[in-house]
């Protein structure tokens, strides 16, 4: 993002609990293959009596819910059969992973090893040329409307190109998408820094990156899909590269597989602040197999079933909560997630703040916050796949890194922004305490908590275009934000008084201290610090807006 600007001020006000017109929606979404090549007893009968299970899963509840086909799926006899008899409020659409059927009925040449190829370059619609990817479409659209009669409303995927994504809302009107959760190496695809929950409208130049105006935005929703762990799921691997998994999932035991796990989670979501709405994928891909899913996934449909009576998460398709978006928001809304409990004994408490300029987050873990992650969304800056296709087997997705408590930590030095205190000596100490309070503001949202052994509040408040910071103490305390990290390859080039230059993937941006001031500690003989925000007349302002 360029010339984005940064300012903290004072921002206190009353006590607001969540707002009650803001809807818990959730989508029971499952993703439909034909083959599993890469198991020998996953054979199609047994993905295909998956989703038979599935779908009576579904009848037995009465429930909506969404299956997305990818193509070898969509030409099947049985599939088609399968779907034509189903309830009208379960929705069919399309799932956005490229089999051999697809690209050769399209007249190309089929280059995975499989049939179906979980690689990026031959899997995913980032393997092919601008006209291609148009090619697989208009295939794949006229087969639906063949079986089907129209096309389908909703097109999802693990990632999807910016070009894809636009020619299939500006030809076929389709009115929702849905995108892989944030991850790092899992399976070979890398999705970081975007839009971490809920949904959002992407940049035209990249369908990762939100929008920051309606001249460049797609005009479809994509949701994040998977639910994932907003404490755990981050810090999963760390110094790995290569992600573990904590999300609703039913597959996995001590998540999505867990009673425990998941009524936490959904207390979360339909409990907590969420600022415009909050939101949750449920469901699982056929080619898991009904054997080690069903567990999970019963549970998980009979506490949804619940929740929905009690009038706590309202449930619909994919394509219904895209009309629904649309018809609320012109432009990306601000969300958030917000679990100040802890399933697991830590004790840990976090706070995720998402809008169309950029994401945040913060964790409390013993007994002290810091910011965990900050990244900036700029609509201008292009995919390496809006216009050629993926030379790699692997995909990577990013945005514009201010804080990366991830990728910049290893198992020893955990990156972050944190609360200091300055002492005499010229050192300084993070401060401590973590009793937090959370308030919705408008599109905002207050956070504050209490710093131990000090009649103190630290004040923070995101909003749309800011962040704003301030230490409400009865005493003076000497305090700045840090950034520590651990890694040598950080985006920052030069660090004066009023600006950050940075340099992520090729792309420029930076950071102005509106009110406050950066100080350099690279060049201090200090092991880890980067540089620090220093506070004038007691406030720090970051401003977001490019």
């Amino acid at each position: 993002m360029k010339n984005a600007v940064f300012v903290i001020f004072l921002f206190l006000g009353s006590l607001q609990a969540a707002r009650p017109q803001a809807p818990r929606i959730v989508n029971v979404i499952n993703f439909v293959r034909q083959t599993e090549p890469r198991y020998e007893d996953v054979t199609d009968e047994v993905i295909f009596d998956t989703t038979v299970e599935e779908v009576n899963l579904l009848k037995r509840y009465g429930m909506k819910g969404t299956f997305l086909l990818q193509y070898d799926a969509l030409v099947n006899p049985r599939y088609q059969e399968l779907f034509k008899s189903c309830p009208d409020d379960i929705e069919v659409g399309a799932w956005w992973e490229i089999t051999q059927p697809h690209v050769e009925a399209c007249g190309l040449t089929w280059r995975g090893r499989y049939p179906w190829d979980w690689h990026a370059d031959v899997g995913f619609s980032t393997g092919y040329a601008p006209q291609e990817r148009e090619k697989l479409a208009d295939v794949y659209m006229a087969e639906f409307k063949r079986v089907f009669g129209a096309y389908p409303k909703s097109v999802g995927s693990w990632f999807i190109d910016a070009h894809t994504l636009r020619y299939l809302r500006e030809k076929y009107h389709i009115e929702a998408s849905c995108t892989c959760k944030d991850q790092i190496g899992t399976d070979g695809y890398t999705l970081w820094g975007g839009y971490w929950n809920q949904a959002y409208y992407p940049s035209r130049n990249n369908a990762f990156m939100p929008a920051q105006t309606e001249a460049v935005q797609i005009d479809v929703p994509v949701f994040r899909m998977l639910g994932s762990d907003p404490i755990y799921q981050y810090d999963c691997g760390l110094g790995k590269f290569n992600q573990p998994v904590v999300s609703m999932e039913p597959v996995y035991k001590e998540s999505g597989g867990s009673k425990e796990w998941v009524e936490w989670f959904m207390r979360t979501m339909a409990d907590n602040p969420c600022l415009a709405f909050a939101y949750v994928q449920a469901g699982q891909e056929n080619s898991f197999t009904w054997e080690k899913i069903k567990d999970g996934l019963c549970m998980q449909t009979e506490l949804l079933d619940s929740l929905q009576k009690m009038g706590k998460i309202r449930i619909q398709t994919l394509a219904e909560s895209g009309r629904w978006f649309k018809e609320n928001f012109r432009q990306t809304p601000a969300t958030a997630v917000v679990a100040l409990d802890d399933y697991r004994p830590g004790g840990r408490k976090t706070v995720w703040y998402d809008s169309r300029f950029y994401r945040a987050n913060m964790l409390w873990q013993d007994g002290t916050g810091y910011v965990r992650d900050i990244h900036l969304f700029d609509e201008n800056v292009e995919s390496g796949y809006l216009r050629e296709p993926a030379a790699s087997s692997r995909c990577v997705y990013a945005t514009l890194p201010l804080v990366d408590g991830h990728l910049w930590s290893t198992p020893g030095c955990r990156a972050g922004m944190f609360f200091v205190e300055n002492l005499p000596s010229g050192e300084s100490r993070a401060l401590e305490g973590d009793e937090v309070s959370v308030e919705e503001k408008g599109d905002a949202l207050q956070v504050r908590w209490k710093i131990d052994g000090a009649d103190a509040c630290m004040s923070v408040l995101f909003a749309e275009t800011s962040i704003q910071v301030q230490l409400v103490s009865s005493k003076r305390i000497d305090w700045a934000l840090e950034l520590k990290a651990a890694s040598e390859e950080l985006p920052f080039r030069t660090v004066s008084n009023t600006e950050i230059e940075s340099v992520s993937d090729g792309h420029a941006y930076r950071i102005r201290c509106g009110q406050g001031r950066f100080v350099d500690l690279r060049n201090l003989g200090k092991s880890h610090e980067v540089w620090r925000i220093e506070p004038v007349d007691n406030q720090i302002v970051l401003n977001l807006n490019r």
